[in-house]
């Protein structure tokens, strides 16, 4: 009965094909990898937004610039840009991209940076991407001012693209991201409820940001409310599936990988869907869970329960489900090069490993 409440909270259709058919049909050399096929836009981006946040004072710089040295993915703008154009070919224009839509994977990256710093500062983190937080470095109280900056230089960069919408769609994922940390603070008793919790709090902390990306460059090129929607549950399906991935490769991918300890999460005292999802066989770990696996011992035992239960698998199958929705919706667009890259990205979301 759990897995038919957790499939509702879902409220994916029953008739999407299976994965299988979309990797079949979608993995010939014609589709362009999405990080080549982005590559031009998203030259120069981490210089760009470096001079968004211009300081004079060298140490609040050298905190801004810490994490933008152009050694990350870039996968939200990346994501972004490809939306845009995608768009742009729907709606009869040509597929370049406008500047404003630029600026706002550029925006999406600076929210989602400081967001990272904030979250280390929360967590307690001493790694990021293979090197230390900017907490561990210069102390959290210069830290949470870093993050701030980078958020108010966000905010100023999205005041000048002057369209009211695409403000008020931005402003809303700052919104989601405090309230779904407040959510990772809390856990519900109820086992259907903690689920539903999971995945909201997992849509307000990872997917709001690419969702809502996704619908402002949609908005700026197309006013059919339809097109905002496609673009708005492509963002939210694909990050909702990419932090169930996360999620799983907490449990299965060595710290050296991912560039942060293994059962992070657990340690943390959070239950992520594998968690959830081991419950099932193993229901000593709900204790555990309203404990947030504070008691010794507690963190390794819940490691085994979910190792050998079907926690991750089912994880996995979770993860696949919202790429087939994600796939189903940007589908609904005129065919692109850049709609093929974006169906694509659902098969490298549920295949990396790290």
């Amino acid at each position: 009965s759990c897995r038919l409440q957790w499939h509702f909270a879902l409220r994916l259709p029953r008739s999407v094909p299976n994965a299988c058919h979309y990797s079949a049909v979608h993995s010939d050399a014609k589709v362009k990898d999405p990080f080549t096929l982005a590559q031009k836009d998203l030259k120069n981006l981490y210089d760009d937004i470096k001079k968004e946040l211009f300081v004079s004072t060298a140490e609040l710089k050298s905190l801004c610039h810490y994490y933008f040295d152009g050694k990350g993915k870039a996968f939200r703008p990346m994501i972004v840009v490809l939306m845009a154009r995608a768009c742009n070919l729907h709606s009869n224009r040509d597929g370049d991209l406008l500047p404003a839509q630029r600026s706002i994977a550029m925006i999406s990256e600076m929210i989602h940076t400081a967001s990272l710093v904030h979250d280390d500062i929360i967590d307690g983190s001493d790694t990021r991407r293979g090197k230390k937080t900017i907490n561990e470095v210069w102390g959290e109280r210069k830290a949470v001012l870093a993050g701030d900056f980078i958020l108010s230089a966000a905010s100023m960069a999205l005041a000048r693209i002057g369209n009211n919408a695409v403000v008020t769609v931005l402003s809303q994922v700052i919104e989601d991201l405090v309230r779904g940390e407040f959510m990772q603070l809390g856990s519900k008793e109820n086992e259907n409820e903690r689920f539903k919790h999971y995945l909201e709090k997992t849509f307000k902390k990872t997917a709001s940001l690419i969702a809502n990306s996704c619908k402002a460059v949609s908005i700026l090129v197309n006013p059919e409310p339809e097109v905002h929607e496609i673009a708005y549950q492509y963002g939210r399906n694909v990050g909702i599936a990419f932090q169930l991935v996360d999620d799983m490769l907490d449990f299965t991918s060595y710290a050296n990988q991912l560039g942060k300890p293994s059962a992070a999460d657990l340690r943390l005292g959070l239950a992520t869907g594998p968690v959830l999802f081991a419950c099932r066989q193993f229901p000593e770990l709900h204790a555990m869970i309203m404990r947030r696996f504070s008691l010794n011992g507690d963190v390794d035992r819940a490691w085994r329960y979910v190792l050998q239960s079907d926690g991750v698998e089912q994880t996995n199958y979770l993860a696949q489900r919202y790429c087939q929705e994600a796939i189903r919706q940007i589908s609904k667009l005129h065919p692109s090069a850049e709609r093929e890259a974006l169906i694509r990205l659902t098969e490298l979301v549920l295949t990396r490993n790290k």
